[in-house]
């Protein structure tokens, strides 16, 4: 069994390593006749893309996509579509000295203790690098979704250091290099993100993705519910450790009468929610409102601080791990988390159609 797939209906495939000379993916289930053409996926793999700002790792990949199959004259086929992003930045040298090393906060140790071998150059399959080929099946995704569905994501957390919700603006997300939807504290952020990076050191953050549009309806009531699948997408994104949907582990704190989003009559007969608590989701199955889900992901663990750790043959040794690395992997984790949304909402409107009609 390889896992390197995704999806019911709506499905891809990544494949490649971050040192490898190319990686992608192939998306099928993608149904025929909608338009698609590279400059459609390049547009947000121009976001992911390392080295657009101090704040992230110096690697520099334009991550250019090439369509392969499964577009004839700018239309989707209904057959596999396989996507190609060549690597062209590679500095395999910078690992050299970690062939032998278990590093800290790594998959080195587990990688090599199931496969009893590892890519040690970047971290192979381990890298974030592979979530550029989700991106690009992400911006398939959106046209699958088409218009009528909008899906937005910012760091809202960076430390413990949280946005303030009254001067929320996803209009500003772009406009800074933390796609943070409040500018005040993105320029709080930048003081402390410099010293962080100049001391060698990393930080971690909190991503939130909202998805406005969706149709009450989608998902399943037990195991395939939207919910759960979307907890799934992004908790398989590169340093992710906790998923929380609507008021997630809030609503521990709440009682039945807060966390409760009350109903009334609305114009056209259905109802009008007083708030959204559940985060557009209730039994597993889509309520109309916006879908909400946060992730939080750790601290790069490649950092310049010596760590204790163990060699492959049992040595104990001291660990300092080189190259070009994010010193806040949450910044380039936005356009992932809305690439998995998009992902998980499309295999769901495709299970439903299939249904339900």
């Amino acid at each position: 069994m390889s896992f390197n797939t995704f999806g019911k209906l709506f499905r891809f495939t990544t494949w490649g390593e971050s040192h490898g000379p190319a990686l992608g993916c192939t998306v099928d289930g993608v149904p025929p006749m909608l338009d698609l053409s590279e400059a459609d996926i390049q547009k947000y793999l121009d976001e992911r893309k390392p080295g657009q700002s101090k704040y992230t790792t110096q690697r520099r990949e334009p991550d250019a996509v090439k369509i392969l199959s499964g577009v004839f004259e700018g239309k989707t086929t209904g057959t596999p579509i396989q996507l190609m992003i060549e690597n062209v930045d590679q500095r395999s040298k910078d690992y050299g000295n970690i062939a032998e090393t278990y590093r800290p906060g790594h998959a080195d140790y587990t990688y090599t203790t199931k496969y009893g071998i590892r890519d040690y150059r970047g971290g192979g399959r381990s890298s974030a690098r592979e979530t550029a080929a989700r991106v690009a099946a992400g911006a398939v995704a959106r046209k699958a979704l088409g218009e009528g569905i909008k899906i937005r994501a910012g760091m809202v957390q960076m430390g413990s250091h949280k946005i303030d919700r009254d001067r929320l603006d996803w209009d500003e997300v772009r406009k800074n290099p933390f796609f943070c939807p409040d500018p005040v504290t993105a320029e709080e952020w930048a003081t402390e993100l410099e010293a962080i990076r100049k001391a060698g050191s990393s930080i971690g953050a909190v991503v939130e993705v909202v998805a406005e549009g969706v149709p009450a309806g989608w998902g399943a009531p037990i195991y395939s519910k939207l919910d759960a699948d979307l907890a799934s997408g992004l908790m398989s994104i590169n340093a992710a450790k906790g998923v929380e949907i609507g008021e997630g582990m809030n609503a521990a704190c709440l009682t039945g009468e807060e966390n409760a989003d009350e109903m009334h009559p609305g114009p056209d007969g259905k109802p009008v929610f007083g708030a959204n608590h559940a985060g557009g989701i209730l039994g597993g199955i889509s309520t109309g409102q916006p879908i909400v889900a946060r992730f939080s992901v750790k601290p790069t663990s490649s950092i310049l601080t010596p760590r204790k750790s163990v060699s492959s043959s049992g040595e104990s040794i001291d660990v300092v791990t080189k190259g070009r690395h994010d010193p806040c992997v949450g910044i380039r984790a936005v356009p992932i988390a809305e690439a998995m949304m998009a992902i998980v909402l499309a295999d769901h409107m495709m299970l439903h159609r299939a249904q339900c009609g």
